[in-house]
């Protein structure tokens, strides 16, 4: 009971996020047949391509490949009007960069770049278009509701109320709070509607690009409610972040786009600390970890839930705190007298500067071998005091790895439990370096931060669990005496525990860290695939809920489409309920149900405890069949337009 109260401490229960809601079979209503519609002969499945997310067109090129581009532009737009929007996008379709795209020209510029040494090849240049859409813009754009159902606690809540309404619980409070934001909190009548990214290797190409997007924008009915700028930072902090460090160094790799180490099997090949996570992390569709349905609607097929967060850094100020708190620990015999204050820095974000973990040279910064990775050898898990890197470091907050003990003298768990959690990041800095010696244009009073934006399939389960119960959370890890504080670099104002070994265990050095990073800004969108936006151009979406090959349906698990709901009942069948919670359909298995699954070969199979059938829609041999559940109450599974197989109340 112990652990198990841990793991929802920590935000790791079995089904790891509220996908969907659960909810008691209603009144039984007699069991509407299944109509199967004739499946017709089964097709012979393609060889599988081993990486075939890097020749995907339809979804968009920044959630995956990324389009790590030197200066980046994000205009916020409001529409005034939809049939103009839709005008607007339809124009604005053909220049959206795809994941084919991005992988192409970032493999092609790789390989050029280590021809020429190591130094970026001048001639290799491009500009990327990436757009993202609040739920105002896709309830503008497609002309209604683009979610049946919103329950309690699931992604489609989330994103409806949006990044303002859900600013308390995620630590945007005081003069973080959204009535200082310079956007994402704007009255309904001025929402967001569209992010759209531009990014380029070139700035006057990049200006060229913002300027003629603002004029179509505008002749379109468009406000330009905001525009955010962002650019590598020069000279020797090339690839870090304003306070000094070297960032977005740890990143997941995907099954299914990043080439896998033959020795493993479970790692990036030449990046032997990189895991390789279920691409359905951050797409929506494909596998996800555990084979959890997501529980959103078609129209999510193929995209991604963008956060995009402006992040104002108070660089004077939190390094002189630094110095402060080093002082702290030196008079206290817990740091070495002759540290500067690199070597707490370093342990407050976890990386030297250079980008070295502290766990893996403690002592002092090494410096980092070319095409070596930094976290090749990065281990938490025979550290869990975190006398080598301290527990509320702000890398180790973000990603435990395995090192995330949940109940103190219990050992940790394994690396794979936190896959689910991991986010595709793309953030850049904005602002000009701090140097006051340059002048006030450098200065403290200069505005400087990082426009932080990430990728993830389950808002919920992934961004918002991360920023809310690892870094926010001052009980992180959980059951540790004194606790362990937040993340000193991005959560709130904290104590944290540093702890030192001692003659008796752990000695801990208990320090306060103010808040010296501000939000300034923050938007929940999400990034649709190509299909999905030209369809939008006609006002078309289609909200009904879609079961993803792959997916397993277990005992209490709920997929919500407002008016007709399917779930696998404590008794062991496939039942649909209508509003009232009547059955209108079940799949009459006698009870022998442990779970479904969706078929990659197009078949819903209830499936025994044992792995055997219980009960199945006989429709195998259909590669690419959907299964969508309809707000009309219809469960169909469709190849193409074609229908294999229907249940619903008649």
């Amino acid at each position: 009971m112990v652990q198990a109260a841990a793991f929802a401490a920590a935000g790791l229960t079995a089904g790891l996020a509220p996908t969907a809601w659960s909810a008691p079979a209603g009144p039984g209503a007699p069991a509407g047949p299944a109509a199967a519609a004739a499946a017709g002969p089964p097709r012979a499945a393609a060889a599988p391509d081993p990486l075939p997310l890097r020749t995907d067109r339809h979804s968009q090129g920044d959630i995956l490949a990324g389009f790590r581009k030197d200066h980046v532009s994000l205009l916020f737009l409001h529409f005034r009007d939809a049939v103009q929007a839709r005008q607007w996008l339809k124009r604005l379709l053909p220049s959206i960069s795809t994941t084919e795209d991005v992988a192409r020209f970032n493999k092609a510029f790789s390989r050029a770049r280590e021809r020429a040494g190591g130094i970026d090849p001048e001639s290799m240049s491009c500009l990327w278009t990436g757009l993202s859409l609040t739920h105002p813009g896709l309830r503008l754009l497609a002309g209604r509701e683009p979610f049946p159902a919103a329950p309690a606690g699931s992604n489609a809540e989330a994103f409806t109320q949006g990044a303002a309404v859900r600013a308390q619980q995620l630590g945007d409070t005081g003069t973080s709070a959204p009535p200082s934001w310079l956007f994402g909190a704007e009255e309904p009548g001025r929402a967001v509607h569209a992010v759209l990214t531009l990014a380029a290797d070139d700035p006057e190409r990049l200006a060229t690009a913002v300027a003629e997007h603002r004029e179509a924008a505008t002749k379109s009915g468009a406000a330009v409610l905001f525009r955010q700028n962002g650019a590598t930072l020069p000279g020797e902090l090339r690839g870090h972040e304003h306070f000094g460090f070297a960032d977005c160094i740890s990143q997941p790799g995907v099954r299914g786009f990043d080439e896998p180490d033959p020795a493993t099997g479970t790692t990036v090949l030449g990046k032997p600390g990189t895991r390789l996570i279920p691409a359905g992390e951050f797409i929506v569709g494909p596998e996800r970890v555990g084979r959890r349905p997501t529980a959103l609607p078609a129209w999510a097929t193929g995209g991604s839930f963008q956060v995009v967060r402006r992040l104002a850094q108070d660089v004077p100020g939190w390094w002189t705190q630094v110095s402060l708190r080093l002082a702290e620990l030196q008079r206290a015999g817990a740091a070495p007298a002759d540290a500067g204050r690199e070597w707490l820095g370093a342990r407050l974000m976890g990386r030297w500067p250079g980008g070295m973990p502290v766990a893996v040279c403690p002592a002092a910064e090494q410096p980092r071998e070319p095409g070596v990775d930094p976290d090749a050898t990065l281990d938490y898990s025979a550290d869990p005091h975190g006398w080598r890197m301290p527990l509320f470091a702000h890398i180790r907050k973000g990603n435990p790895r395995d090192g995330l003990v949940l109940t103190p003298g219990r050992p940790p768990l394994g690396v794979a439990e936190l896959d689910g959690r991991r986010l595709m990041r793309r953030g850049i800095p904005y602002g000009p370096v701090y140097h006051p010696e340059l002048g006030a244009d450098h200065g403290p009073e200069a505005s400087r931060g990082l426009v932080f934006v990430c990728h993830q399939a389950d808002l919920v389960g992934q961004f918002e669990l991360v920023a809310r119960k690892w870094l926010n959370e001052q009980d992180f890890p959980a059951g540790r005496n004194p606790r362990t504080g937040a993340d000193p670099v991005l959560g709130p104002d904290s104590a944290c525990a540093f702890e030192t070994p001692s003659g008796d265990g752990s000695r801990a050095n208990t320090l306060y860290f103010g808040r010296y990073v501000r939000t300034e800004g923050s938007v929940y969108a999400f990034s649709p695939s190509l299909p999905v936006l030209r369809a939008l151009t006609t006002g078309e979406l289609d909200d009904s809920i879609e079961f993803h090959a792959g997916s397993v349906l277990r005992t209490g698990d709920v997929l919500d489409a407002g008016k007709a709901r399917l779930t696998l009942d404590s008794a062991g069948d496939l039942v649909l309920l209508d509003a009232q919670g009547g059955r209108t359909w079940h799949s009459d298995a006698g009870g022998a149900g442990h779970d479904a699954v969706f078929t990659q070969d197009g078949e819903l199979v209830l499936r025994t405890a044992e792995g055997k059938p219980a009960w199945s829609s006989g429709t195998t041999g259909h590669p690419g069949a959907r299964l969508l559940l309809r707000p009309t109450g219809e469960l169909v599974i469709l190849d193409g337009d074609r229908v294999l197989w229907k249940a619903s109340a008649s």
